[in-house]
C-alpha cells in the first residue's frame, strides 16, 4: 500500500514539474495564461464509510487549471498588434465568412493579401463589418471618395467704424468698391476644388449696422439673386439678421451649375460673427467637403472601432472588433498556439464590443506580455522536485523494509 502511496506521490509531482516547466517555456509567448497543478487527497471507503484511523492512499491530480490573469502590456510601433486590457479574447474564424472557432489574447495580427486581418496561421479576426454585418474585418485601402461642399461656417468680425465705399457700383476686381474680402476654397462631386469668396461692403452712414455681402464662385456671382445678401447687427455689435429675415443666421444659396460635375449648393452660416469697434478679422472659416484622398493608415480605437485614414483628412470606419467571453473560462479547451475552444463547461461565447458589456477595452500598438512570472516557477519547481524526490525516498524506504522481513528467519 505504501508503495501505491507514494507511487502517486510521484505521478503528482512530476504532473507540477510538467506543468512548471511549460509555464516557464512559455515565459516570452505573447497572450500565453500560466497554469498550475491542483491536487486532492486520496482515502479508500467501504459501505460501512471510513473509520476515524484510515490512512489516507495518496494524492491525485484534480485538475490543470489555466490562470486567466492580466499580463503586462508591451508596446510595439505596429497598429496591427492589439492587445485586451480586461476581460474577454479575439474571437478567429477559418474563413471571412463563418463563425468563430478560436479564442485567443494573443493579438499579433496582419494584413492578408486580400486585407484580412489576420493571424500568423491564417486565421480570421471576427467583428462587425462596415455594413454592421458579423464576418471576418478587412482592411480596403482604395481611395477616399470625395464629398460635395454644402456648408460654409463663417465666425469674422466686421468693424463697426467702415463706411460705404467711394465707388458705389460694386465690381469684384477694384478693391475700392468694397471694404474686406474672404475666401474658401470649395469642392465639388468631383473632389475638384474651386474659389468661393466673399466681398463685405459696408452701408454705413447711410444704413449704420448693415453690410451687404457678395458670394463669387470662381469669378462668378454664387447666387445672382441673392446677390448681395445683407446682414444686419444691433447696437451691442450681434447680429439679428439675415437677408432680411430676423433670428436667421443662415442663408442657402441656389444650386450653381459646376461642369461635368453636380450642381454645387451652399450654405452659409453667419451664426458666430460680429460687428465691434475692432479690426475686420477672420476667426474661423471651415467648410465641409474634400477631394478624393489616397490611404494614408489605420487606426484602431480603445472600443476596437477600425478607421482608416486618408490622405485629404477624411477617415472612414471599417468595422469593430468583436470579443468574446464565457461565464466559465475555467471550462475552455486548449488547442495550442495561445488558443482556446469552448466546451459545454466554459458555456457558449457571448460577443461584445470592447468597453461593454462586462468586457475589457483594447489597446492598438501593443500586445499582451505572458502571465509566467519567472521567478515564482522557479520556486515551484524547485518544491516539486524536492517533492518528487521525498516520494522516491519513500519507495526505497518500503523497499528497504520489505527486504528486512524476507531477511526474517
Amino acid at each position: 500500500m505504501a508503495f501505491n502511496t507514494a507511487l502517486s506521490g510521484l505521478h503528482a509531482a512530476s504532473a507540477d514539474l510538467q506543468t512548471t516547466g511549460n509555464n516557464i517555456a512559455n515565459v516570452n509567448t505573447i497572450g500565453f495564461k500560466k497554469s498550475r497543478a491542483e491536487f486532492a487527497d486520496v482515502y479508500a471507503t467501504s459501505f460501512f464509510g471510513s473509520g476515524t484511523t484510515t490512512i489516507g492512499s495518496g494524492v491525485r491530480v484534480t485538475e490543470i487549471a489555466q490562470m486567466f490573469t492580466q499580463g503586462n502590456l508591451e508596446y510595439t510601433e505596429n497598429v496591427l498588434d492589439i492587445a485586451i486590457s480586461g476581460r474577454g479574447f479575439f474571437s478567429l474564424s477559418d474563413s471571412p465568412d463563418t463563425e468563430p472557432t478560436a479564442f485567443t489574447r494573443n493579438g499579433a495580427f496582419q494584413l492578408d493579401k486580400d486585407g484580412y486581418i489576420v493571424t500568423d496561421q491564417g486565421q480570421y479576426l471576427f467583428g462587425w463589418r462596415k455594413d454592421f454585418s458579423q464576418g471576418a474585418l478587412q482592411v480596403e485601402t482604395n481611395k477616399g471618395d470625395p464629398k460635395a461642399s454644402t456648408d460654409v461656417n463663417m465666425n469674422l468680425n466686421l468693424d463697426a467704424a467702415g463706411t460705404a465705399p467711394a465707388v458705389a457700383t460694386f465690381d469684384p476686381a477694384d478693391p475700392a468698391t468694397y471694404n474686406k474680402a474672404t475666401s474658401v476654397t470649395v469642392y465639388d462631386s468631383l473632389g475638384n476644388p474651386h474659389s468661393l469668396t466673399s466681398y463685405f461692403v459696408a452701408k454705413n452712414p447711410t444704413t449704420p449696422n448693415q453690410w451687404d455681402v457678395y458670394q463669387y464662385l470662381d469669378g462668378q456671382p454664387l447666387d445672382p439673386a441673392k446677390n448681395p445678401v445683407t446682414l444686419e447687427f444691433n447696437t451691442n455689435g450681434v447680429l439679428v439678421s439675415v437677408d432680411g429675415n430676423a433670428g436667421a443666421t443662415k442663408v442657402s444659396y441656389a444650386p450653381h451649375p459646376i461642369t461635368g460635375a453636380d450642381d454645387l449648393t451652399i450654405t452659409y452660416d453667419y451664426a458666430e460673427s460680429t460687428q465691434f469697434n475692432t479690426q475686420f478679422s477672420v476667426n474661423a472659416l471651415t467648410q465641409n467637403g474634400y477631394p478624393a484622398g489616397d490611404f494614408t493608415g489605420l487606426e484602431i480605437s480603445d472600443a476596437g472601432v477600425l478607421f482608416a485614414r486618408f490622405s485629404n483628412g477624411n477617415a472612414e470606419r471599417l468595422g469593430q472588433v468583436a470579443l468574446a467571453r464565457f461565464q466559465n473560462e475555467q471550462g475552455l479547451i486548449k488547442l495550442g498556439d495561445t488558443q482556446w475552444a469552448e466546451s459545454s463547461v466554459s458555456g457558449e461565447k457571448l460577443l461584445g464590443a470592447p468597453g461593454e458589456s462586462n468586457l475589457g477595452t483594447v489597446q492598438s500598438g501593443a500586445l499582451e506580455a505572458s502571465t509566467v512570472d519567472l521567478s515564482e516557477q522557479l520556486v515551484r519547481l524547485i518544491v516539486a522536485q524536492q517533492s518528487y524526490q521525498a516520494n522516491a525516498e519513500s519507495i526505497s524506504t518500503e523497499d528497504t523494509i520489505i527486504q528486512t522481513l524476507l531477511n526474517i528467519r
